[in-house]
């Protein structure tokens, strides 16, 4: 995986004047990053309490003031309508739009939650010798919808989405300790092992990233994921929301060891 230890600031600006367009896996080494869900105010109290109730894919860690696209707690100074490379637009349920640039689409009423990524525990994982598969070919983490339904707030239902990485069976204790270390980004594996037991008819073929290969030792284990809410776009369909695209964070000014619970 490339790494870019340059600091975050850096980073977005370069977003910000497109001069980076991919995936963020590597960018900001040791800093967080962070999924994105934008909603109008009228329903961003349903879509906290969703949050709160299924902290494990939606570990809520900035919430803007109505009209802000400033996320002041973990990255002042920084446009959340222009600092990540590409975005979802949602209407109603359904994809509307792909865009690198949120601005003409945001509004007065919009109140945007940033959520805590996976990257984080990754970090960790490798620190601990743990390989990942997707990071040394350079390709994105596969991710499903399950059948794992979130504990339902208001208007808000659906399923939960997790990332798969193939472990090795003797590294499955560290990486299960590493992740856990870390409730803010996912926390701990939500399953281990057969894929059909949370509704994932075939591993070789993911809802969002790449498919992974496994080694005669690997183990599929799966990590509560910050695509749920766009899962749960197409379930509850709000009628307006703006999200990240899989893959393309936004990366904040705080430290992955500032998230790590132990």
């Amino acid at each position: 995986m490339p790494t870019d230890a340059r600091h975050p600031k850096e980073i977005r600006q370069d977003i910000r004047n497109g001069r980076l367009t991919g995936v963020t896996a590597g960018l900001g080494q040791n800093f967080v990053q962070a999924n994105l869900a934008v909603l109008p105010k009228e329903q961003a109290y349903d879509f906290l309490l969703f949050c709160q109730r299924n902290p494990r894919p939606c570990p809520l860690l900035e919430v803007t003031d109505a009209g802000s696209a400033e996320p002041v707690g973990v990255a002042p100074g920084a446009d959340l309508r222009t600092d990540i490379a590409k975005y979802r637009i949602y209407r109603d349920g359904e994809i509307a739009d792909e865009v690198t640039d949120a601005s003409p689409y945001w509004r007065e009423d919009l109140v945007a939650f940033l959520l805590g990524c996976s990257f984080t525990f990754e970090w960790a994982m490798l620190e601990a010798g743990v390989r990942l598969w997707h990071i040394e070919h350079g390709k994105g983490v596969a991710m499903w919808r399950t059948s794992v339904q979130c504990r339902p707030a208001g208007v808000f239902h659906g399923p939960m989405v997790v990332s798969m990485r193939p472990i090795r069976s003797a590294d499955l204790a560290k990486a299960v300790t590493a992740s856990a270390r870390f409730p803010g980004a996912h926390g701990a594996p939500v399953h281990i092992g057969d894929p059909a037991a949370i509704g994932i008819k075939d591993i070789t073929v993911p809802d969002w990233g790449d498919a992974a290969e496994f080694g005669p030792d690997d183990v599929p284990v799966f990590w509560a994921c910050g695509v749920t809410p766009q899962a749960v776009a197409l379930a509850s369909k709000p009628p307006f929301m703006i999200t990240h695209s899989p893959g393309h964070m936004f990366i904040t000014d705080v430290l992955n060891s500032a998230l790590a619970a132990l």
